[in-house]
């Protein structure tokens, strides 16, 4: 009977999933498997010709391989300067803030609701030639004209991708930190350890796990962006997201688009692999 039971409840777990399985195997695995084997085919004169042709990978590290490493470097630029501040303000309310801090993660948290549209607009208002920015160093007499520097460049694009990620870098860095128990940092400090050395040695390597969470999320959602640099950033800093939206799109040269997609999450699953293994070795307990 106890045999029965349990092979009848696996079944129902079964069938339970069934549902979520069928969706991932066909909205994701299906999706992906298609586009990369389209990565192989042929493309001319708007028509896609099935045909095995690997030189499209070729074509992409040679046409767009600056690109690509312009791109992964934002990534990381973004990603490393999200996770920092995500730390800092998660340790603080952790930590620091007390009664306060439940107000201060809400308020983080409720930008999420915010949209991601909005803040890219909010950004291009507060950053632009009549935002508040220009128009408060006008009004105190500092400046006589609008700086338009201010817009349209890489710095607009790190602070706008930035302010968008940094609730979802807070989430895993905080409820990782719930789980570091006070008593061991108070009694490192009894036993003469520094704030850096209880930082080092006790904190980071129980969080590492949500530091390299939030850094892939960051990652990966800044190097894929493509809407971002086309609004506040320049045509000199387009990233890679913008030369596959532009096959996908105006080219319809869907090969090429889907070789540069594969090619960028190839590269960007190579880089945070090198990265955790550097996190892991730097962060081990002592």
């Amino acid at each position: 009977m106890t045999a029965r039971k349990i092979g009848s409840s696996q079944i129902v777990t079964a069938l339970m999933l069934l549902p979520a399985a069928a969706i991932f195997l066909g909205l994701f695995v299906g999706s992906l498997a298609f586009f990369f084997v389209q990565s192989f085919w042929k493309a001319s004169t708007f028509k896609v010709t099935p045909d095995f042709r690997p030189g499209n990978y070729l074509d992409v590290v040679t046409n767009y391989g600056e690109v690509l490493l312009y791109t992964l470097g934002v990534g990381v630029l973004v990603a490393s300067l999200t996770t920092t501040l995500a730390f800092f303000f998660a340790y603080a309310v952790r930590f620091a803030l007390g009664r306060l801090g439940d107000l201060m993660l809400a308020i983080a948290l409720t930008t999420l609701f915010g949209g991601y549209l909005v803040k890219i607009y909010a950004w291009r208002t507060i950053l632009g030639s009549d935002g508040i920015i220009n128009s408060a160093l006008i009004n105190l007499g500092l400046i006589d004209r609008p700086l338009s520097f201010l817009l349209f460049n890489l710095g607009a694009v790190v602070v706008t991708l930035t302010h968008y990620l940094l609730p979802l870098a807070i989430l895993p860095l905080y409820g990782a930190l719930r789980d570091v128990d006070e008593t061991e940092l108070a009694a490192a400090r009894d036993m003469g350890a520094s704030r850096s050395r209880v930082m080092l040695d006790i904190v980071l390597p129980q969080v590492r796990p949500a530091l390299m969470a939030s850094f892939s999320v960051c990652f990966l959602l800044a190097a894929g962006d493509y809407v971002t640099p086309a609004m506040v950033g320049s045509p000199g800093n387009a990233m890679f997201g913008n030369f596959i939206q532009s096959q996908f799109g105006l080219r319809m040269n869907t090969p090429s688009g889907a070789a540069m997609s594969f090619t960028l999450i190839g590269t960007s699953l190579v880089l945070l692999t090198l990265i955790g293994a550097g996190l892991r070795k730097g962060l081990q307990p002592r």
